[in-house]
């Protein structure tokens, strides 16, 4: 049997079966190039190349003009029998599942070759997604990242690809999984290897991954139904090292402003916020600061003096007297380091208002929801609060400060919790309309919260 009668069986045309035969032993023709080998059109060599590129037998160079490349024959037939066996075992398991009446969603896989130029593909369907993943986490050697959404995790644990990831990091390779944690998906991830990291963060949903720095998926289009086929999916396939390089400064950044797995699963296993909270505290300088603070109005000198060890030792013996200041000084001292404490217990209340909202969320009817705020306002026993439905329904925070310059304005903490419950609750809400306005006159200070809510 020849190599050409393979290729058919595996499901070629014989016009790609051709091409994968020039490529395999020319590489980085031009389409052009190509349609003179075989002796056909242009425009016909560049749709046989985009359909081998989709199952991932071909690659491109992002020169101008592009050139296209192929692996090695043998490779090829067996890059096609892998496709194979996994449409086969999906048709095996699906038919398995409609024997017991459940609806059968599973992905096999796909994956491209590599050059040391640098390259991109794009992989159709989620069966040649994960496939190539699988294939990044059996080659890779000592670091791998993915990149999960919502629901990748659901994506990677229903295919070979849990397989592959959990013997990577079986042996050695550090993988390393950033998600968006899911009701829905979250006993997924006790599958993955205990030595794999995971961490959350609320705002990423793009998937993709990472493979020792050199090789990169993004998805391109996800289908918006979680269990689906996946037959809309189609991601880019990176093979260059800047490129991956780059990727990695940001998965990093991302990385670390993100939350681990046992902080952030929280939410879903005990039903509260237990993640880090992060507080901005001023900006400009705090050397400059400390410098005013201390009364320290000489500059340093630009020149080198005489070491005196007599005066070096003193030096560090003595305490400024605005140093002695400040350690005895109350909570007005902040202050003078930039550190807003109105600001702080601002953003503290945020989070408190943030957690009430999140106890609260199974509550579905807007004016339950707030009469259930109210209701654990006054339990609480904090600030004055009064609310009307004149002109429209408001809720007013009462800003007035009576404590002295050393007390804590709880005021503050009082206003975040309103604020951050009312924001968490009606932010992805465009039938609900907050706005905050600050009233200052002389009778009274307040922050005045409008809730609109369309009466559709």
């Amino acid at each position: 049997m020849s190599w050409k009668q393979i290729l058919t069986d595996a499901g070629l045309s014989e016009r790609e079966v051709d091409a994968v035969i020039v490529l395999s032993s020319k590489s980085n023709l031009k389409a052009s190039e190509l349609a003179k080998e075989l002796g056909t059109t242009r425009l016909d060599a560049y749709n046989s190349l985009e359909r081998l590129q989709t199952i991932g037998l071909v690659t491109v160079t992002a020169d101008r003009p592009m050139r296209f490349s192929s692996p090695p024959i043998n490779e090829a037939v067996r890059h096609l029998i892998g496709i194979r066996k996994d449409q086969l075992l999906r048709i095996e398991q699906g038919f398995e599942e409609l024997q017991k009446g459940i609806n059968y969603t599973a992905e096999s896989a796909e994956a491209i070759a590599k050059d040391e130029e640098a390259k991109f593909a794009v992989l159709k369907e989620r069966v040649h997604i994960m496939k190539k993943i699988e294939k990044m986490a059996d080659e890779a050697e000592y670091d791998l990242v993915l990149i999960l959404g919502k629901f990748g995790i659901l994506h990677i644990c229903r295919t070979a690809t849990i397989t592959s990831v959990n013997k990577a990091a079986e042996r050695g390779v550090n993988v390393r999984v950033l998600t968006q944690l899911d009701r829905r998906t979250i006993r997924f991830y006790s599958e993955l290897h205990d030595s794999i990291q995971v961490r959350h963060s609320e705002d990423l949903d793009a998937q993709g991954a990472l493979e020792d720095n050199k090789q990169v998926i993004q998805y391109l289009n996800a289908e918006d139904n979680p269990v689906g086929r996946g037959r809309n999916d189609a991601a880019l396939v990176i093979e260059s090292l800047p490129f991956a390089e780059s990727q990695k400064n940001l998965i990093d950044t991302i990385w670390e402003e993100s939350t681990d797995f046992d902080t952030a699963s929280k939410r879903f296993t005990e039903e509260r916020i237990a993640d880090p909270l992060k507080l901005t505290i001023d900006g400009g300088s705090f050397l400059d600061k400390i410098r005013e603070v201390l009364q320290i109005n000489d500059a340093l000198p630009e020149v080198d003096t005489p070491f005196n060890a007599e005066a070096f030792i003193a030096s560090s013996l003595e305490i400024s007297e605005a140093r002695k200041k400040l350690q005895s000084g109350g909570i007005a001292s902040l202050g003078a380091f930039g550190i807003n404490t109105e600001s702080l217990l601002r953003q503290v209340g945020n989070r408190v208002g943030e957690e009430l909202a999140f106890s609260l969320r199974n509550i579905e009817d807007h004016i339950e929801f707030l009469n259930e705020m109210m209701d654990w306002w006054e339990y609480a026993g904090l600030g004055q609060l009064n609310y009307d439905i004149d002109p429209n329904f408001h809720i007013k925070v009462n800003l007035s400060s009576f404590e002295d310059s050393e007390s804590l304005p709880i005021w503050s903490l009082d206003d975040g919790i309103i604020e951050g419950a009312l924001i968490n609750r009606y932010s992805s809400d465009s039938n609900v309309k907050i706005e905050r306005e600050i009233v200052t006159n002389k009778e009274e200070n307040f922050s005045k919260y409008n809730i609109m809510l369309d009466s559709e």
